[in-house]
């Protein structure tokens, strides 16, 4: 019990060092006060950085990101940030107060895409990030996500539900929830099997029509779906796992039918979910009541151990080149492609400072091979996700294609296309 309380305190004085600086600084920003017309008008936001008053010493995104292509583009900053963990499932946090402090911070410091979920808490985050982005939504956009089955309020692991109905409902919540007129992005968290993706993006077309959501993309979803959906109405955005320890997208033909399609890849945990940060080992206690890591294989004691030697090459990189193993991790991936859009998230402003400055590094071609050779010899310890999971994300890398009579039977299509 002692040592369980040692590590608490260890990581809360990780988390909150920084609290009383951050609820300070609320009493300093000047938000815009309009009202959300559109999030369509945050495309338009120029120049950048967007606030001005932002002296060029301190650390913040100065370059922008033009996510999709043709009528299904729109430009943000260079780095977004996943705001899931501000409750749910990354262990102890600051209190409301500061985390609202905190996504004001990041707006001030240029961030104009912020990722969050209904199951993220069930409608918590989305009004977590919703209290936090008010009087700041005419400057960025916000994406959430469809497709979790729900009864009374609990998730039902087991299933998805992506019909119609369902995608309708999640859009109203979460309009209501985050307090916006139109979602910037629409993402169907998990493929639905029983819900063929052509109805899917028939309806989110429709949505898109009807000016409640602007874009639509997909998660953790292969690249034979991806085609499919985007004859249908055109995708803007891919979310799925990318970092380091996880580089199933370069084999798979997702990224390559990103870069074809012209849709932008968004890396989900592009730090795997903190360990590339350095600051996680094999003795680090997760909150039991809201830490999804303490039962995912790859953050067992083992395996945490064994992996540590994939931070220490980063750590080796960077103690020449003045950063840390996070700065690396994400400066990777945004010199790996120019449709490459991260989106890290933390509750601490220290680590969104390390975040941003990482926005500002480019590496030669030679150092990204290098990087790549050494990081691909070390094998990765442990699973990704538990075992329900797993095969969830697996069947949908393969998942096959519905036959014309099961189409028909669900629905009937019509096709076109919205941006003619």
């Amino acid at each position: 019990m002692k040592k369980e309380k040692e590590n608490r305190i260890e990581m809360d004085r990780r988390g909150f060092l920084k609290a009383a600086a951050i609820s300070s600084m609320a009493f300093c920003m000047s938000p815009s006060l309009e009202k959300v017309k559109a999030a369509g008008s945050a495309v338009g936001i120029q120049p950048y950085l967007a606030n001005r008053s932002v002296p060029p010493s301190m650390a913040a995104v100065r370059c922008q990101r033009t996510l999709g292509s043709g009528k299904a583009a729109f430009t943000v900053s260079a780095i977004g940030y996943g705001c899931m963990g501000l409750n749910h499932n990354r262990s102890w946090h600051p209190d409301r107060k500061a985390e609202i402090a905190l996504v004001r911070e990041a707006v001030e410091r240029g961030i104009t895409l912020f990722d969050t979920a209904e199951s993220y808490g069930y409608h918590v985050n989305e009004k977590l990030v919703g209290e936090a982005l008010k009087g700041y939504t005419d400057r960025v956009f916000v994406s959430s996500k469809f497709g979790h089955k729900f009864v009374n309020g609990v998730q039902v692991k087991t299933e998805e539900d992506s019909t119609p109905a369902n995608i309708r409902r999640v859009c109203e919540n979460s309009l209501r929830n985050l307090g916006v007129e139109t979602l910037g992005v629409f993402y169907q968290h998990r493929i639905d099997p029983n819900t063929p993706i052509e109805v899917v993006a028939e309806t989110v077309g429709e949505l898109i029509k009807e000016g409640k959501i602007l874009h639509w993309g997909m998660c953790e979803v292969n690249a034979e779906t991806i085609r499919r959906a985007h004859g249908v109405c055109p995708v803007t955005a891919i979310q799925s796992e990318y970092h380091f320890m996880h580089r199933a997208v370069e084999e798979n033909g997702v990224l390559a039918v990103c870069e074809e399609l012209g849709i932008v890849f968004v890396p989900y945990s592009p730090l795997n979910r903190g360990f590339l940060g350095g600051m996680i080992n094999e003795y680090t206690k997760f909150n039991p009541d809201n830490d999804n890591r303490q039962t995912l294989p790859r953050f067992q004691p083992d395996a945490i151990r064994a992996n540590t030697r994939i931070v220490e090459v980063l750590n080796a990189f960077g103690r020449t080149r003045g950063l840390t193993p996070a700065q690396i991790a994400l400066a990777w991936l945004m010199n790996k492609k120019p449709f490459i859009e991260p989106i890290p998230g933390t509750t601490k402003l220290s680590h969104l400072e390390e975040n941003l400055r990482a926005t500002d590094v480019v590496f030669t071609d030679d150092e990204v091979k290098e990087l790549e050779k050494i990081i691909s010899s070390i094998p990765v310890t442990g699973n990704r996700y538990d075992a329900l999971q797993e095969s969830k994300v697996q069947n949908m890398a393969t998942m096959p294609m519905f036959s014309t009579k099961n189409l028909l039977a669900h629905v009937n299509i019509r096709w076109y296309s919205l941006m003619e």
